[in-house]
């Protein structure tokens, strides 16, 4: 099989000298190309050039769940073919890796490596859903072009989080979850909409449902990991299914004291939930729409302000080697 490796030399968790292994690994079972990514954006071209090339059968990602964002972004430029879906592997070199591990891949990319050599020895493969974001026609985001993500989107406050951690780790932060938590609190504090949301999600044939302070789009479950601890936001979310909304009405600091202790001891079974909670499940279309301009995130990638966003969840868009 002829593979394209994109790697992010600049993964927090993979040495150089890892990476040569895993390459040489990978090179005694496959016709392999090797593509170091060298700017942002890089991998997103990489992906594209891979299928306009059209003898590429796989390509292969050594990084974090943004090269895997760019990557998907390049093999999906023209949308999904059904008859013929790109085949991604992800070998998982970021500091948190949610696509690769709700995959259920290893966390390790020595085991991950391992794992992808005996799927492509055996033939596992599976496909899934993802999540498209645009601007709104008709708004003054409607120029923002489609883009895909993986395992979630967010407008408003995990936005501003996602903002504030970019920012520390552009001044020479290292990501850590420590830093992830200071953050957190900084954006309660500094977040002017937090007791009345100016955010309300309209869907075909429904009653909008308006005032939301914070609003999470996934694609998958769990959401997020505190280390080793999965958070679920949207239990059910799936990439089996079209994609999943926890909207909450007020953050106050009850509210946010509840909601955050559910967020913590979540499970599968159940994620936060009371009076402030919207939870939906399995939608489609829709669109989150604000009053002011919100930051916003896909996949853990700050995009900057918006006012409104549509969403489509499409149940068939990769293939993935698991």
């Amino acid at each position: 099989m002829r593979a394209l490796l994109v790697v992010n030399p600049a993964a927090t968790t993979t040495s150089a000298r890892t990476r040569d292994v895993l390459i040489h690994a990978l090179a005694s079972d496959l016709k392999l190309e090797v593509a170091t990514t060298e700017y942002r954006g890089h991998a997103r071209d990489l992906g594209r050039q891979a299928v306009q090339r059209g003898e590429i059968e796989l390509v292969i990602v050594l990084g974090g769940d943004g090269t895997v964002n760019e990557v998907v972004n390049g093999l999906l430029h023209a949308g999904p073919a059904p008859d013929a879906l790109p085949r991604l592997a992800v070998v998982p070199g970021g500091s948190t890796n949610v696509f690769a591990r709700a995959l259920g891949l290893p966390n390790d990319a020595v085991e991950a490596t391992g794992a992808l050599l005996d799927a492509l020895n055996s033939g596992g493969e599976r496909t899934v859903g993802l999540g498209l974001a645009a601007g709104t026609p008709g708004t003054e985001d409607a120029e923002v072009p489609p883009r895909w993500f993986t395992f979630c989107a967010g407008l408003g406050f995990d936005a501003g989080v996602v903002g504030r951690v970019e920012q520390k780790r552009e001044g020479g932060r290292r990501s850590t979850h420590a830093l992830y938590v200071r953050q957190v609190v900084r954006q309660f504090l500094g977040d002017p909409y937090r007791r009345h949301g100016t955010i309300t999600l309209r869907r075909p044939g429904e009653k909008p449902v308006e005032e939301l302070a914070l609003s999470i789009v996934c694609n998958t479950a769990p959401w997020t990991y505190l280390g080793n601890r999965p958070v679920y936001a949207a239990p059910r979310a799936s990439f089996d299914t079209a994609l999943d909304v926890l909207g909450l009405t007020r953050l106050t600091p009850s509210a946010v004291t509840r909601y955050g202790t559910q967020l913590l001891t979540s499970s599968p079974d159940r994620g936060p939930h009371g009076k402030h909670a919207v939870s939906l499940h399995d939608l489609t279309d829709f669109t989150l729409e604000s009053q002011v301009p919100l930051p916003f995130q896909m996949d853990g990638d700050h995009l900057g302000l918006r006012t409104s966003v549509t969403f489509t969840g499409v149940r068939r868009a990769l293939r993935v080697i698991v």
